[in-house]
């Protein structure tokens, strides 16, 4: 692990909304992290961090007092945030296109963006890693910022909340050569930006909707289990597996759970398909991250688990449990796994990035 004289300074863009306030959290006395910076709409500027949210802070800790006393800044005022910090995190609220306009802003420069927004997640130069994963796609980080005309500045993205309770198993699994899955995601309501108070209709309620969620967990496992096309300086999406997905809203604050079924073309056993669960590891693990969970894939036996209340801040939120795994009559095997949305899913999940890529140089003091 990388040993640092002194910590980053770091900007939080967006940092009044649920989001942020989850990177604020985790960043409360990180190693290597200290929040300097908070960026938010016009509206927010020029106020107390604690006056901007008043009344609207959803974490279940209470607001560090480090960050109390930050005046909020405008987030559109580019130079003068970035002159303040090392690099950011970006969890703005705004169109598409807007994100996409303000991200490059900031890359330019010449501070890195590492971003929990999607509007960047299918721009071919712009990694979108899982660090246990895919840490090899940072490669691509070069080629962008020829594009970007960077010496230091370029993007980098993490992928969306509800996947991050398969795609950890079928990368696991990938020597078996899944080929076809049907997954069912149940999904908190913090994926929203909610809690209860601000959405009593969820209470004991489903929603059988929820807008982009579908083709994002369709669609976003081919990135990530996609490779580096060196050539030409993207990435280039897997063929397979091909999945197919339901997306749901159940009335749980926090915590993804997917119901899989996969098909193999190798043919597993049961206990070969643990085994690789059980020994699954990446980069973090290898260089002990800060955040890194010692175990990135936990596999329960009991036949009610992995249960939201009893697992969801497995390795303080960082780590992914899986159960019930077994042979299924139509498909090969079937599974549920679960992740915590806005920890390993969100905010927790671009740290780690954050931190996989100060341990590879990417992101240094300015």
């Amino acid at each position: 692990m990388r040993q640092l004289d002194r910590k980053l300074k770091v900007g939080i863009l967006g940092g009044t909304g649920m989001v942020g306030q989850r990177f604020i959290s985790l960043l409360d006395n990180h190693p290597w992290f200290e929040v300097v910076t908070i960026a938010a709409s016009a509206r927010s500027a020029g106020k107390r961090y604690e006056d901007a949210v008043g009344a609207r802070w959803k974490m279940t800790t209470p607001m560090p007092e480090a960050v109390k006393d930050i005046i909020v800044m405008d987030v559109a005022e580019v130079e003068k945030v970035a002159a303040t910090v090392d690099f950011v995190f970006s969890a703005v609220d705004m169109s598409k296109e807007e994100i996409k306009a303000i991200e490059e802003a900031y890359a330019k420069t010449e501070t890195p963006v590492v971003s929990n927004n999607s509007a960047h997640r299918w721009t071919e130069d712009v990694p979108m890693v899982v660090p246990e994963i895919n840490i090899d796609h940072f490669d691509v980080i070069k080629y962008q910022k020829e594009r970007l005309g960077t010496t230091n500045g370029f993007i980098a993205v993490k992928p969306n909340c509800s996947i991050q309770g398969y795609v950890p198993a079928l990368a696991a699994w990938a020597e078996y050569e899944p080929y076809e899955v049907v997954a069912t995601t149940y999904q908190a309501i913090s994926g929203a930006g909610k809690t209860f108070a601000d959405w009593p209709e969820m209470v004991e309620n489903i929603i059988p909707y929820i807008g982009g969620e579908e083709a994002k967990s369709e669609l976003e496992p081919l990135r990530i289990l996609g490779t580096v096309d060196h050539e030409n300086g993207v990435i280039v999406k897997a063929s397979e597996p091909v999945i197919t997905c339901q997306c749901v809203r159940v009335p749980v604050l926090d915590g993804h759970t997917a119901a899989v079924f996969v098909k193999f073309r190798k043919k597993p056993t049961k206990e070969q398909l643990i085994e690789k669960l059980q020994n699954f590891k990446g980069f973090p693990q290898e260089t002990q991250l800060p955040n890194a969970p010692k175990q990135f894939i936990h596999y329960l036996e009991e036949e009610n688990r992995p249960q939201v209340k009893l697992d969801v801040d497995c390795e303080n939120g960082f780590g992914v449990t899986v159960g019930r795994l077994r042979e299924d009559t139509v498909y090969d095997f079937k599974f549920i796994g679960l992740a915590h949305n806005t920890v390993r899913g969100a905010a927790g999940g671009a740290v780690l990035c954050a931190e996989s890529l100060v341990e590879k140089g990417y992101i240094n003091h300015k």
